[in-house]
């Protein structure tokens, strides 16, 4: 129906609309109610209407689209994480200690200056538990791709975010250790040439610290730019990874 109101065939408007925005309209259409259903419920009120508020025709898929964009269900985000198990470790690297912090679905969270109190601020009703053997495996994988990033490890990840924030954050996965990206390269690589900005946005956004490498974009002019751990650990990651 909007390629047609539009004046397009429905396959060259795919096509149009894919190459502005980086994402289908499938694709972009759901985020869009996944981020009303998000306000809806930090608005108050109950689960069922902010359901139908955000656009959705049944619970189930705004449950599933909910879990894939939320990290959680729509419940379990209106009470603060309540009913999910987080397990974390903060581990010694070169960079300082480094919290890392996973649910039975993979990483949720790493980062260079949190640490347990940290945690239960971000998930005041999620079951914050110590790591078990799965979770310091990969605590311990984490701190090895810090100290020796040549080789970065495929780990399980349990991030949420918008349909462009997760191809900002799958962008910034393709650069190769020991090479930087620009802000304005990461908008193109995405086919959103135009959204440098938002692009910025997103990778303040990634929970994951160096698994997720925004560390690696820099400014249009080459200087480091903002880093959300300090851009003291920014070039001592950078000058890591090429070194080799």
């Amino acid at each position: 129906e909007v390629a047609a109101h539009a004046g397009y065939a429905p396959h060259h408007f795919h096509r149009l609309f894919k190459r502005e925005t980086g994402m289908t309209p499938a694709a972009y259409a759901r985020s869009l109610r996944a981020e009303r259903l998000k306000s809806a419920l930090e608005e108050g009120g109950s689960v069922t209407g902010a359901i139908y508020e955000a656009g959705y025709n049944a619970p189930s898929r705004a449950y599933a689209d909910a879990e894939r964009h939320l990290g959680m269900t729509p419940s379990a985000w209106k009470d603060g994480g309540r009913g999910v198990a987080i397990r974390h470790a903060v581990v010694p690297t070169g960079l300082g200690p480094v919290l890392v912090a996973g649910t039975a679905r993979g990483l949720c969270r790493i980062s260079l200056d949190e640490d347990e109190a940290d945690l239960r601020r971000r998930f005041p009703k999620a079951e914050i538990l110590p790591a078990d053997e799965g979770l310091a495996a990969l605590a311990a994988q984490v701190a090895r791709l810090i100290d020796d990033p040549a080789e970065p490890p495929d780990l399980p990840m349990d991030v949420s975010g918008t349909a462009f924030q997760q191809a900002v954050w799958a962008a910034l996965r393709a650069i190769p250790p020991g090479e930087t990206r620009t802000y304005g390269e990461i908008a193109a690589a995405i086919g959103r040439p135009g959204a440098v900005r938002a692009a910025g946005t997103a990778c303040g956004d990634n929970n994951l610290a160096v698994l997720i490498p925004c560390h690696r974009v820099l400014r249009s002019d080459g200087s480091l730019g903002g880093y959300a751990y300090g851009t003291q650990r920014k070039r001592a990651l950078l000058e890591r990874e090429r070194r080799g």
